[in-house]
C-alpha cells in the first residue's frame, strides 16, 4: 500500500472523529442549556404559583392599590401563557417590575408587614427569587459556553454543518433595574 494512500485515509479518518467528537460536544452543549433552562423554568413557575397567595394577602390591607395588583397579576398571566423562551424572559422581567411595585406598596403597611402569612409568603418568594437569579446565572454561562462552541473555529463548521444554532441570554430588562416608585 502506498505511503500517499494511508496518510490521506489517516487524515480522513482524523477528520471524521474531529466532526464526531465536535458533534457530540455541541449535542451535549446544547442539552445543557436546555436543562439549565429548565432550572429557572422549575423557579419561575413556583413563583407564579407563589404570587396569587401573595396577592391575596395584600389586597386585604391595601384594596385601593388595584391597579398594582392588576399589574401584577396580568404579568404573571404573562408568563403562564408565554410559548418561547424570549416570550417568557420578557415576561418574567415584567412580572419581576411588577412584584416590586408590589413589595413597594406592602411597606407602606404597617400591619400587613407584621401578618405571619404575608411574612411567609414573602420569604417563601424571596428564597425563589434567589434560587431564579443563580440559575440565571448558570444558564447564562451555559449558553456563553455553548455559543462560543459554536462561534470559534473549527467547531463552527460542524455546528453550521449540522444547523446548530445559538441561544438568547436572559437579560434583565432596563425596567426592572430601576427602584419601584410608589406615590400616594
Amino acid at each position: 500500500m502506498p505511503v500517499a494512500l494511508i496518510i490521506i485515509l489517516v487524515v480522513v479518518v482524523l477528520l471524521v472523529i474531529f466532526c464526531i467528537a465536535s458533534y457530540n460536544k455541541l449535542v451535549n452543549g446544547r442539552n445543557k442549556v436546555k436543562d439549565q433552562w429548565s432550572q429557572i423554568d422549575v423557579q419561575l413557575k413556583r413563583r407564579t404559583d407563589l404570587i396569587p397567595n401573595l396577592v391575596e394577602t395584600v389586597k386585604g390591607y391595601a384594596k385601593h392599590e388595584e391597579t398594582t395588583f392588576t399589574e401584577v397579576i396580568e404579568a404573571r398571566n404573562k408568563v403562564v401563557s408565554a410559548n418561547s423562551i424570549n416570550e417568557e424572559i420578557d415576561a418574567n422581567n415584567a412580572l419581576s417590575g411588577a412584584l416590586s411595585k408590589l413589595f413597594a406598596v406592602a411597606e407602606s403597611y404597617p400591619d400587613l408587614k407584621a401578618n405571619q402569612n404575608f411574612m411567609s409568603l414573602q420569604n417563601d418568594l424571596r428564597d425563589t427569587e434567589d434560587k431564579i437569579s443563580s440559575a440565571r446565572q448558570f444558564y447564562n454561562d451555559t449558553v456563553l459556553t455553548y455559543n462560543n462552541m459554536i462561534e470559534m473555529f473549527p467547531s463552527n463548521i460542524v455546528a453550521s454543518i449540522f444547523g446548530f444554532k445559538a441561544f438568547e441570554f436572559f437579560k434583565v430588562d432596563e425596567k426592572e433595574l430601576a427602584n419601584p416608585q410608589v406615590k400616594f
